[in-house]
């Protein structure tokens, strides 16, 4: 009922799977992750104990062949079951069961497990490893493409309602908290891989920092746009968007912002001063973009784009 493929980026380490099916949400039984340890998918009539299970036993020191036969040899279904595993080090295994749906079947390699089963036929998980093998993506975008290209070469032969994207690495999760950088799930959909990679961008939008180098000077021109912008959304100083976070106690809130801007501050220009600095950054919490804030003189320019199409909102 579903393909997937199972990654390590070799130069980052991270860990992540993907994976389209004809089944509800299915980000929520076959991905199964954790930083510095391995993934594993686990589908077909899924075992869902092979997530934590097989977890453990990567952590425990099993390579990800070992790890994938301790679990078959336990599991009475293993028949019914397939399974693909990589490790922190990039070995990888893979697993049909004898009674899975034709086509069903996988392939690995060095940092990757493809596999899937009731396929349009083999091509489909072929399609895969020849796109994660070309790469030219960062490795979120490349496995979201690899989901897209299976699907071109046909895919689920029942079709398509879900798919799923987890990435984890290390404290990379909000706040550092945890280590799931991306968890996105289409849960029903009737393209759900397109708009995966739809929900993606907002993925990239909302938590990227942005680089400072790609970060434009506050210059009089750029500041007086903004202005402009701001105040036709009713955001300029004193405006709308400095009432929506109120503290419950009733207190002003303080600049205690847990995303520091980014880059190193510069003069104002003359038409800009902390008022209008202090009106953008409440526009910009009020939008979700508090981690694209840049330092006093600097402007992210996807902030200003954002900014701009903003206009037929206010």
């Amino acid at each position: 009922m579903t393909y997937s493929i199972v990654a390590r980026d070799p130069e980052t380490g991270d860990l992540g799977v993907a994976v389209q099916s004809k089944f509800l949400a299915v980000g929520n039984v076959v991905p199964w992750a954790r930083a510095g340890v391995g993934a594993i998918a686990t589908q077909a009539f899924a075992n869902v104990e092979y997530g934590p299970r097989g977890l453990e036993l990567l952590a425990e020191g099993n390579a990800a062949d070992e790890a994938l036969r301790k679990l078959v040899a336990a599991d009475d279904g293993r028949e019914h079951r397939q399974a693909g595993v990589v490790d922190a080090q990039g070995r990888s295994a893979t697993y049909t069961g004898r009674e899975c749906f034709a086509w069903a079947g996988g392939r690995t390699g060095p940092n990757f497990a493809a596999q899937g089963n009731i396929l349009a036929d083999a091509p489909v998980v072929d399609g895969i490893v020849d796109t994660f093998l070309a790469g030219g993506r960062p490795f979120p975008e490349l496995l979201v493409a690899c989901l897209a290209v299976a699907e071109s070469a046909g895919g689920d032969r029942r079709g398509s309602e879900s798919a799923s994207l987890l990435i984890v690495r290390d404290h990379s999760g909000f706040g550092g908290g945890n280590d799931r950088w991306i968890d996105l799930r289409v849960d029903q959909h009737d393209d759900p891989v397109p708009e995966l990679a739809r929900i993606l961008t907002f993925q990239r939008l909302y938590y990227d920092r942005p680089d400072p180098t790609d970060l434009m000077p506050l210059d009089e021109a750029k500041a007086g746009e903004v202005r402009s912008l701001l105040t036709a959304l009713g955001g300029g100083p004193g405006g709308r968007f400095g009432t929506v976070y109120r503290r419950m106690s009733g207190e002003p809130a303080e600049d205690d912002d847990p995303h520091p801007a980014v880059g190193e501050p510069r003069p104002f220009p003359s038409n800009w001063d902390d008022d209008w600095q202090r009106a953008l950054t409440e526009w910009m919490d009020v939008a979700n973009l508090e981690a694209r804030l840049a330092a006093p003189g600097w402007v992210d320019p996807r902030v200003v784009d954002i900014l701009r199409s903003a206009q037929g909102d206010g």
